[in-house]
């Protein structure tokens, strides 16, 4: 059977960068294993399929899977997949609800010069425990010095990541994880997939980041959007703010030669995160079809 694929660059202005996705817009009949297959095959950081919603107020069911696995919730899928669905014609609205194994999740999309624009929100309770791992295990296992490592922590927002806060941009670029040491040290940690980045966590600020998720395939994330709604959930505890909205700009990819820029937000109220925002640019770079073969269609349930 064939079926109708999108290919994005989401986080970009320009095709080329960002972080890439291939959508299928109506994957019904694709069962688990042959979304997997699939997800495979395209070999980006993630593959989305788009069935019928099982919640009436929501415009379609999204599964999301890396090329080693099923994921519950992800940053660029849900915005490029937000904005897939507007670039095929299968929706005309500036917002969605697109239901995902976390939930609801809502998405703002909007044209700026022709490129589509997409913020999530999320209001999923941020999981953050500031007993991460040692700085001494993040500097092995990121092939860098004790010096050259902050701070360490596991955050989640749907996904949990462990964060490392570096000393400066340089020192993030020259990072290289040593797998054996990734092994030995956080390959069984509450988190093995790791954020680590450089900037201050306050209002207004530029974070320079990369990502690498050995357990799901992925050596290099070009964007990693699960990952800021989570580090800015952190930033607006960190802060001290009572209630407001606290800001931060993220540039990853560049290392890898696909820079991204995600703009994030959180909402505090009382002392509390309510909700945080993901957004940026996603260009259509490429569209087509694919044949998956009849062993891998069944009922989806």
């Amino acid at each position: 059977m064939k079926y109708r694929f999108y290919i994005l660059d989401v986080f970009t202005r320009t095709a080329f960068g960002g972080n890439q996705l291939a959508v299928l817009p109506d994957a019904r009949g694709l069962g688990a294993d042959g979304m997997q297959k699939v997800a495979r095959e395209f070999n980006f950081s993630e593959t989305t399929f788009v069935l019928p919603p099982t919640d009436d107020s929501a415009t379609a069911r999204v599964r999301i899977f890396t090329p080693a696995a099923e994921v519950d919730f992800a940053g660029h899928p849900t915005v490029g997949t937000a904005c897939a669905l507007r670039y095929s014609g299968h929706t005309d609205s500036d917002g969605v609800i697109l239901e995902e194994n976390v939930g609801r999740i809502p998405v703002r999309i909007s044209n700026q010069d022709g490129v589509l624009y997409g913020t999530l929100t999320s209001d999923a309770p941020l999981d953050y425990e500031t007993a991460g791992p040692s700085t001494a295990s993040l500097a092995e296992v990121l092939s860098l010095g004790t010096e050259d490592v902050l701070d360490g922590f596991f955050a989640g927002v749907g996904l949990n990541f462990c964060f490392a806060q570096l000393v400066s941009r340089e020192a993030v670029d020259l990072a290289s994880v040593d797998k054996q040491a990734w092994g030995r040290l956080l390959s069984e940690a509450r988190s093995s997939d790791i954020f680590f980045f450089a900037g201050e966590l306050e209002s207004g600020a530029e974070i320079y980041a990369r990502m690498t998720a050995p357990s799901y395939g992925i050596d290099e994330d070009p964007a990693t959007g699960s990952a800021v709604a989570a580090l800015v959930g952190v930033a607006g505890l960190r802060s001290g703010v009572r209630s407001g909205t606290l800001e931060l700009s993220v540039t990853q990819g560049v290392k890898i030669g696909r820079a991204s820029r995600m703009d994030a937000a959180a909402r505090m109220r009382n002392g509390i995160v309510v909700s945080v925002d993901v957004g940026g640019p996603a260009v259509l770079t490429a569209t087509g079809e694919i044949e998956v073969g009849d062993d891998w269609l069944q009922d989806e349930g």
